[in-house]
């Protein structure tokens, strides 16, 4: 079935539509240059709500397999491509990418120029977008678009309820996490490097968390704007010099914002599995994952006990801070994604450092 995209400014871009004509979606439209891992991306609760373009010209050559699943579901609203391989070949392959959109019920738009597409949101910004079939009337198009933009994202992608992951090492440090839409491969992160975990909902307050006397707390990544969820920022500042801190992504956010720094939305953000990032101590580059639309203001650390650490090789955005006094740090990207591939899992061992510390 003929299907199309149709941007907020009135950009329209055609493809075929995957899942029939009742296979409509809208949210906020940004574009992953990686070249793999389209079943993670599917996955990450931080694209909650959102259209995936994917830059990558063909998705879906090496199906699709459990074990890369990074939440319970996906989260995304709708899928944009180029090819869609409907005959997948792996080793570890369950099933095709189209029984997977199927199973998930995402609406996928392929056959589309999606290179258009991304640089439509690198000159004008990421912007509202609808998928729909060609034959919807305009007056539903009209509808889809005037409906708000979904902001309590954070409160949809939290797990439910909190939940252990113990290790059979008597001494390993217990770290509760805050989950904002964790993905499944930083917990295995953590817990592979030596950790017990206890992952407690977003909303958890301050006071319950210290109560359970964790030697670390972890503040995960998550979706949308982390000025969306201001009564997590007053729980995370109780959290500020009681316990060792470490944020990832969404996390980083929080935390800046807890101590007094302040976010801004990025034209485009940066979402992909390329993203060069120097070490400012080092003055060694990374190659990271990163999948943020928001970013901490360098200007608003400037009177504030926080240094930076690591800065983007490509707009100058900061990826890393660290309190001068207090055992706290972050990383806007993501260390455990493996883009280098295992460069920048040792951000993990210091946390246990500082924890033993």
């Amino acid at each position: 079935m003929k299907g199309k995209l149709i941007l907020e400014d009135g950009s329209v871009f055609r493809g075929q539509l995957f899942g029939g004509a009742n296979a409509t979606a809208e949210g906020e439209v940004v574009f992953n240059t990686g070249m793999t891992g389209y079943q993670e991306i599917l996955t990450d609760p931080s694209y909650c709500r959102q259209i995936v373009t994917l830059t990558y010209p063909l998705i879906g050559n090496y199906g699709t397999s459990r074990i890369f699943d990074q939440s319970r579901k996906s989260f995304v609203s709708g899928l944009i491509i180029g090819e869609l391989c409907e005959k997948g070949s792996s080793s570890s392959m369950e099933r095709n990418l189209s029984d997977y959109l199927s199973a998930e019920k995402i609406p996928c738009l392929y056959d589309v120029d999606t290179r258009a597409v991304t640089r439509k949101i690198r000159s004008a910004g990421t912007m509202k977008g609808v998928i729909v079939s060609e034959y919807t009337s305009q007056a539903m198009i009209d509808n889809m678009m005037k409906m708000p933009i979904h902001t309590d994202v954070v409160a949809e992608v939290t797990t439910p309820e909190a939940y252990d992951l113990d290790s059979e090492n008597s001494d390993a440090p217990f770290v509760v996490a805050m989950d904002f839409g964790v993905k499944k491969h930083i917990l295995d992160s953590l817990h592979d490097t030596g950790c017990k975990i206890k992952v407690v909902p977003a909303q958890t307050p301050a006071e319950e968390i210290l109560k359970m006397n964790p030697d670390g707390i972890f503040l995960s990544n998550g979706p949308g704007d982390p000025k969306d969820v201001p009564e997590v920022i007053e729980e995370v500042k109780k959290l500020i010099g009681e316990k060792p801190i470490f944020g990832i992504c969404l996390g980083h956010q929080l935390l800046a914002l807890a101590m007094g720094a302040d976010t801004y939305k990025l034209k485009f953000g940066h979402r992909g599995s390329n993203q060069p990032v120097k070490n400012l101590e080092t003055g060694r580059v990374y190659i990271t994952s990163q999948n943020h639309g928001y970013a901490v203001d360098e200007k608003s650390l400037k009177d504030l006990p926080l240094e930076v650490t690591y800065l983007s090789v490509n707009d100058g955005t900061v990826e890393g801070m660290r309190h001068k006094d207090l055992p706290i740090y972050s990383v806007q990207y993501h260390p455990e994604a493996s883009p280098g591939p295992t460069d920048n899992m040792y951000l993990f061992d210091e946390f246990i450092s500082m924890m033993k510390g």
